[in-house]
């Protein structure tokens, strides 16, 4: 016994004293055949698998789904492109509101969709059936601003935020020429154009429009015809609607204040009130300019029709 237990201690002796197996220590078997061969692609060598010359020797591989020549599937078939505004290119009351605090509007005047462009982070393109600015409610939170704004298309959560601080807003309909006008009004005055009518319209057509139900086999005769739905928007008091009676539209911004639960502010006593309460005719396209105007941009002066066949027109 004493015999097995001396072997035993004499093998681990023998174990304590032989190095150790390491990495650094590891050698092939003398005599084996050692291949020095590079360690990419198949086989290594040349081309290392990947042919000469092309996008695949050069690593150049096409991304998932691409395809190649001049006329791919997307370009084949003709489509509306979704990164595109429809009818309204959207803005928010955020966006609205960092253009005030960067000063690029200036909230003592009134906005319109002119001014909107003028800060050069705006822009809408009449000729893809943009009819002017939709003001979103993102940011109605946070909205501090009193201002006299005009856009073409809101909502009532939006409309409660800005009469919620003493403002007030009007939704109006503009046509293809005079959205021209509003886009670029440099580019308009330095062609020495008259201003052009803004066309609406008129009082027959929006009586044959709310009583179309009653008379549903009459046309709407309209001289320049909106949308169908677009002559009950811009009529309604409650869209604040350019062509509304003022005395609803009052009516309506105090209750949608009770609706809201917030105090109205009597604007009647507002140091700004002229502000607020301006507006444009119905057939005026920019504040202080009338229809049949032309504007001199190098001279700074404006001509004034004086023929009573003008007049008669642009006041028609």
């Amino acid at each position: 016994m004493s015999f097995v237990n001396k072997l035993g201690d004499d093998a681990l002796k023998m174990i304590r004293n032989l190095p150790r197996l390491t990495l650094g220590n590891l050698r092939r078997n003398k005599g084996a055949k050692q291949f020095n061969e590079r360690g990419r692609g198949n086989y290594g060598g040349r081309t290392h698998g990947c042919g000469q010359k092309g996008s695949k020797a050069r690593q150049n591989y096409m991304p998932l789904g691409y395809e190649t020549g001049n006329n791919p599937f997307y370009k084949r078939f003709p489509h509306e492109p979704y990164y595109r505004g429809i009818e309204s290119r959207r803005q928010s009351l955020l966006q609205l509101q960092k253009f005030i605090d960067t000063n690029r509007i200036d909230p003592s005047k009134p906005i319109d969709l002119a001014t909107l462009c003028n800060t050069g982070l705006y822009t809408f393109d009449p000729l893809l059936n943009h009819y002017g600015v939709h003001l979103t409610h993102e940011g109605a939170e946070n909205f501090k601003a009193k201002l006299n704004i005009e856009v073409q298309w809101t909502t009532e959560p939006v409309i409660a935020a800005i009469e919620r601080n003493g403002g007030t807003i009007t939704t109006a309909f503009f046509d293809i020429h005079s959205l021209h006008a509003l886009k670029n009004p440099s580019m308009f005055f330095s062609r020495g154009e008259p201003i052009p009518l803004r066309f609406k319209p008129p009082q027959d057509a929006i009586l044959y429009y709310n009583v179309r139900f009653l008379f549903p086999g009459e046309p709407i005769p309209l001289r320049f015809k909106p949308p169908q739905d677009a002559i009950l928007y811009y009529t309604s008091p409650e869209n604040r609607g350019y062509l509304s009676d003022p005395d609803q539209v009052s009516w309506q911004r105090f209750a949608l204040a009770q609706k809201y639960g917030y105090t109205l502010p009597a604007i009647e006593q507002d140091p700004d009130f002229e502000m607020l309460t301006r507006r444009k005719d119905p057939r005026q396209i920019f504040y202080g300019l009338e229809p049949g105007w032309v504007v001199n941009v190098i001279e700074k002066t404006i001509f004034k029709p004086k023929d009573e066949e003008l007049i008669e027109y642009y006041k028609s």
